[in-house]
């Protein structure tokens, strides 16, 4: 079996049972960021990075580009309320920045699903699914930025945003917090 056949599996992971009390925020396609704002007084984006860095080997394969090259990474939480509900994590090929993803560059503390979901030159590819353990550095990053010390694994979700044939990943951690939102 090959590298990239063994790292999609780990992201086709079914998603939990539909009395989960995450199962719908996993599997629901339409926008993140208007379904917390439904949910909460408040929903604010605080963003933790925006930077180049080396791309993960799994998502290199969603980015058309090589292990380790380095790509445009923004990192947010979003909150609710004031308490951390998501962990997100969004990435594009720098050449991306210039040519379909221009919005991405000026982006600031806007919730990133708004433009996403208002732009009809975007469609979304399927979501994918894994639960993040201590493993992955993705679930450290997530537990880190929201101030959380975990043992069990976070429910994570991921799909790549393409415009112009640009594809932007966007994954998204649940965090404990999420629960105790409003169905």
């Amino acid at each position: 079996m090959s590298n990239h056949s063994i790292s999609r599996r780990r992201w086709m992971c079914p998603p939990p049972p539909a009395v989960h009390p995450l199962h719908r925020w996993l599997t629901d396609r339409a926008s993140l960021t208007a379904r917390l704002q439904r949910r909460c007084g408040q929903l604010t984006v605080k963003v933790l990075s925006q930077q180049l860095t080396p791309v993960h080997r799994d998502e290199s394969l969603l980015l058309g580009t090589r292990p380790g090259q380095r790509v445009v990474l923004r990192e947010v939480l979003l909150l609710a309320d004031g308490n951390p509900v998501v962990y997100a994590r969004s990435l594009l090929a720098r050449h991306s920045l210039r040519r379909a993803w221009g919005v991405f560059a000026g982006i600031g503390n806007r919730p990133l699903g708004a433009a996403l979901f208002a732009d009809p030159q975007v469609w979304r590819g399927p979501l994918t699914l894994r639960r993040l353990d201590g493993r992955d550095s993705r679930y450290a990053r997530a537990c880190a930025a929201a101030g959380i010390s975990r043992r069990e694994p976070l429910w994570a979700r991921r799909s790549a945003f393409v415009r112009h044939g640009e594809p932007l990943v966007v994954c998204e951690v649940f965090l404990p917090a999420i629960r105790e939102l409003r169905r």
